[in-house]
């Protein structure tokens, strides 16, 4: 088995991961799903010896010494991929996100057309949340591809891998990876502030440093575009705003209603029919409503805030949820087990048949 192998095989089965676990054959996630490929189970010394083929010394070392890693790993046929090494029963595992080859249009990745608004905002913080693998990276990468495209301005990246290069064309776009060209994310985004940027992207807020100089970045003129793991707008603030120390958080409440711009969470979910997942998104806009609720503290009435504030282009989970349902785009279980308040799908739909779906094996 060959590293190169599973790069084409992941491809072109339209794979969004690559899974190699003892005792089991490699593994594909397609359309959210785990998929078995039809070969024999990897041995341990053939796992061994495939991740190590793709590792240089310095990584070997790292692994042995740390008993986990991460990092991108950039094929000439097969493009880039993020790969991440870890032990299960004494034995190395991995895992590998296939990036895109392309920065995807609004209408492939089916965004709400509020995002489109977002390049063109010059300073404040714009937060894309959702759980691993729901497409936090690619939309980000969309709104970058959008600036860049449209805007003479300085845009930097600090990610943990890079996931996609960007090249220059309206703007310049200085990408930075995290390990290979600067120790942290917090040290990174410091150093981005003395390099005359008007647009910082963070690959993750996961830090109280980082946090805060992302802050403090937006709070000073620049446009900070951020993913982090909250599953949803209300649980956005939240998340910030505990990070810190409590003695602070009366001020990081102030500093976070005046710079945020707005928060969208998002879930890929199964279709109802045919290939591919839907995008469904929570959007919650920084009116002078919201940003009062943040500063007094009462996050709590955030969701109807966001449920009755169409005007200004939010919506909540379960609103969106209910019109991909309608839209014939979901089915109705999908919509009813990804919901906030399963009353809501509920009350405002019927259950109709629900489609058979049978995935089959890729060969490998």
């Amino acid at each position: 088995m060959r590293f190169k192998t599973l790069l084409e095989s992941g491809r072109k089965f339209g794979a969004s991961d690559i899974h190699i676990v003892a005792g089991l054959p490699p593994v594909f996630r397609i359309d959210g799903a785990i998929i078995l490929t039809e070969r024999a189970p990897l041995s341990d010394v053939e796992i061994r010896e495939l991740i190590y083929s793709i590792l240089n010394e310095e990584q070997k070392q790292s692994l042995e010494r740390e008993k986990e890693l991460g990092f991108s790993h950039l094929d000439p046929d097969f493009g880039r991929s993020r790969v991440t090494v870890y032990y299960s029963n004494a034995r190395p595992e991995m895992s590998v996100r296939l990036c895109q080859e392309r920065v995807l249009s609004a209408e492939e990745l089916h965004l709400p057309e509020f995002v489109e608004s977002f390049t063109w905002l010059t300073s404040g913080l714009v937060v894309i949340t959702g759980p691993t693998g729901m497409g936090k990276t690619t939309t980000m990468n969309y709104i970058i591809d959008r600036i860049n495209s449209q805007r003479r301005c300085k845009i930097i990246t600090i990610e943990d891998p890079l996931e996609f290069t960007h090249t220059h064309r309206k703007s310049i776009v200085v990408q930075q990876e995290v390990h290979t060209d600067t120790h942290s994310f917090r040290r990174a985004l410091v150093h981005a502030l003395r390099q005359d940027p008007d647009v910082i992207a963070i690959g993750e807020m996961r830090e109280l440093e980082t946090m805060q100089t992302a802050l403090n970045a937006a709070e000073t003129g620049h446009l900070v575009l951020a993913t982090l793991h909250t599953p949803d707008a209300t649980q956005t603030v939240e998340r910030v705003i505990s990070v810190f120390p409590p003695h602070q958080q009366e001020q990081v409440r102030f500093q976070f209603a005046n710079t945020l711009q707005a928060a969208v969470a998002q879930k890929l979910l199964p279709r109802a029919v045919g290939p591919g997942r839907a995008l469904a998104c929570e959007i919650l806009v920084a009116t002078t409503a919201v940003r009062s609720i943040i500063r007094s503290g009462e996050t709590h009435k955030l969701y109807s805030v966001i449920q009755t504030g169409q005007v200004h282009k939010m919506q909540t989970m379960d609103q969106a949820l209910l019109d991909l349902y309608y839209k014939g785009e979901i089915t109705y279980d999908t919509a009813l087990n990804n919901a906030t308040h399963p009353n809501f799908i509920e009350s405002r739909s019927g259950t109709p048949p629900q489609p058979n779906h049978n995935q089959t094996k890729p060969p490998l």
